[in-house]
């Protein structure tokens, strides 16, 4: 499939998907947000990608919504509105429910929905210069669609100043507050990023597919019994599973396993 504003790109087993609409930061419009959903869809059905990191092109991860596209949107019915948001919302889960690991390799400004998508991943790589923040209310707007994401990465606690005030949080703040894993100087961004792809390699597919599943599970469950009972099922489910017998028996016989042969 070919897109109009983004780039795929496969090394082995590792998928990246470029924003690639460099001359305006990268940012949404309806198009762009179409891409990328179908460009998860897609990929959530290869068993050949083990890993996919999401980048941006030029000196921006993402703006967020293009400003003319959200103008058009004010002066939209609330159907219409609705629909554009729901396209915007299904589009995150898509990337949030991938079963591959995600990266999300961010440089420059990651604002509204640049922020949304990196916290929708499940790692966030940054160079020292990058800058984060949910801007919305300086546009008289709320972060709505993006807010799942960013309070599961940042917490309730720290969205409330974030969310309010709109402030730039820059790349070690964001780090101090749970967004962003690591931090590296713009010239060693990328081997941080190889570095995290070869240690999520070394992980047996089915099993991260799992415990992302399990993640999911758990954060949006109050600690019952049927939580308890839940966590018990999904480990049983696991372990009957051939990598994890593939993976402990190679743990017990000082090998490696299978999966690790076709990482490098």
């Amino acid at each position: 499939m070919s897109y109009q504003f983004l780039q795929l790109e496969q090394q082995a087993q590792v998928a990246y998907v470029w924003l690639n609409r460099p001359e305006l930061h990268n940012a949404f419009n309806t198009l762009v947000i179409e891409e990328l959903h179908a460009c998860f869809n897609s990929l959530n059905t290869r068993n050949d990608i083990r890993v996919v990191v999401l980048a941006g092109r030029g000196k921006s991860f993402s703006a967020g919504a293009d400003l003319n596209w959200m103008k058009q949107a004010g002066q939209a019915s609330a159907a219409e509105n609705e629909a554009d948001a729901l396209k915007l919302a299904q589009m995150l889960h898509a990337l949030a429910t991938l079963q591959q690991p995600t990266i999300a390799r961010v440089q420059g400004i990651a604002f509204g929905g640049g922020m949304g998508l990196a916290s929708a991943c499940d790692i966030c790589i940054a160079s020292t210069e990058a800058k984060f923040a949910t801007s919305e209310v300086r546009l008289g707007l709320a972060p709505s669609t993006i807010s799942p994401y960013v309070i599961r990465a940042i917490g309730a606690r720290q969205a409330s100043r974030y969310f309010l005030t709109a402030e730039r949080i820059s790349a070690h703040e964001a780090k101090q507050i749970g967004l962003v894993h690591e931090v590296a100087d713009a010239e060693n961004l990328d081997q941080k990023v190889q570095e995290m792809i070869a240690a999520l390699l070394l992980g047996g597919p089915q099993a991260q597919a799992a415990s992302k599943q399990l993640i999911h599970l758990v954060s949006h469950q109050v600690m019952n019994d049927d939580l308890l009972k839940q966590t018990a099922q999904h480990i049983a489910q696991v372990r009957q599973g051939s990598e994890a017998k593939e993976g402990l028996n190679a743990f017990l016989n000082k090998q490696q396993p299978a999966w690790t042969s076709t990482s490098q």
